[in-house]
């Protein structure tokens, strides 16, 4: 179980090393990723994130030459300048760019490797990190994890919520398992998987006693003032398409807003409108607070699922993790139906 883990995490350091030496036009070199340390690793990776010596010296709890000369080792090994001078900050040269993301997977294989070990001693085990998309967030996370924390008291389970750019910037660097949410078309990385759960709908979502009726015009929609996610989300543009098919120009966004629980707070405070799935809205609507607008918007249906890396290896309470998301999500969808 260890020997598989340390392997791939060896595979990926040597393919680091050898993209690290191959955008400078060198030779490639041998077994290198046995002569690298993880305290190596871990400077290059500290002084990435906090752009200073000073700064990832401080997190690390080390001296700054002691810093340097890890780094120093590490360019020895690969036979390529790593970081330069950037100002009063230091930068990661392309050398250095290029063999950080698979050092980051390498760790994370080897703390894959430590989780899977310790499953063996305590069921359940180990360590999960989702990253989780606005959709996700309002109950279909809440609900599985609900679900499988009865299973799997002894799992660590982080939940980081942001924009989509960042979450996959940290799965691809291998700080997130997997996404869930919205699907993208095209797919914005060859090293990720795509993989629907559910199709999901979009909606016009007022308070309950809106001063709309039930089946406005799209001209009377554009009267009122709009909270909408961010212009680069999926979501954003079928809102703007909804307009734009009626032969009407978008109304300007009042506010801009990526908070789920912001939009719905200020959905009851006035006039507002907004744009959400019916999950996102579903409690507010039961309990009477807030209301659909009209029917689903047309040509609104959109991929819900799971993003991995494509060459991830689950641990297995990551696989009963996903597992449990599935079973979930058919449960839903039946109630749903029924």
């Amino acid at each position: 179980m260890l020997a598989l883990r340390v392997q791939r995490a060896l595979n990926l350091l040597s393919e680091g090393a050898r993209q690290a030496r191959r955008g400078l036009r060198l030779t490639p070199l041998g077994p290198v990723a046995r002569h690298l340390t993880m305290t190596q690793l871990r400077a290059l990776m500290g002084v990435d994130r906090f752009g200073s010596y000073g700064a990832a010296a401080r997190e690390a709890g080390v001296s700054q030459p002691t810093l340097h000369h890890a780094v120093r080792e590490l360019e020895g090994v690969i036979g390529a300048p790593l970081l330069v001078r950037d100002g009063r900050g230091v930068r990661p040269t392309q050398a250095a760019t290029r063999l950080l993301r698979p050092a980051r997977l390498a760790i994370a294989e080897l703390q894959s490797a430590l989780d899977e070990l310790a499953a063996l001693q305590v069921t359940g085990a180990g360590r999960l990190v989702i990253g989780a998309m606005p959709l996700a967030r309002a109950a279909l996370l809440p609900a599985t994890l609900a679900r499988f924390s009865r299973t799997s008291a002894a799992a660590r389970i982080r939940v980081i919520d942001g924009p989509y750019a960042e979450l996959l910037g940290g799965l691809l660097n291998g700080e997130i398992d997997c996404l869930i949410g919205a699907l993208r078309d095209p797919l914005p990385s060859p090293d990720i998987v795509q993989a629907p759960l559910f199709v999901d709908r979009l909606h016009v979502v007022a308070r309950i006693d809106h001063p709309l009726g039930d089946t406005p015009e799209p001209a009377d929609l554009a009267r009122y003032p709009w909270v909408m996610s961010s212009p680069g989300a999926p979501l954003f543009a079928r809102w703007r398409g909804m307009f734009e098919t009626a032969g009407l120009q978008a109304p300007n966004v009042a506010v801009e807003c990526g908070s789920v629980m912001a939009i719905r707070g200020l959905l009851l405070e006035g006039d507002w409108l907004t744009v959400l799935s019916e999950d996102q809205f579903r409690l507010e609507e039961r309990s009477g607070l807030l209301r659909r607008i009209g029917p689903a918007i047309e040509n609104s249906e959109r991929a819900i699922g799971l993003t991995t890396r494509a060459n991830w290896r689950p641990t297995a309470l990551q696989e009963a993790f996903l597992e449990t998301l599935r079973a979930q999500v058919a449960e839903t969808r039946h109630r749903q139906i029924q």
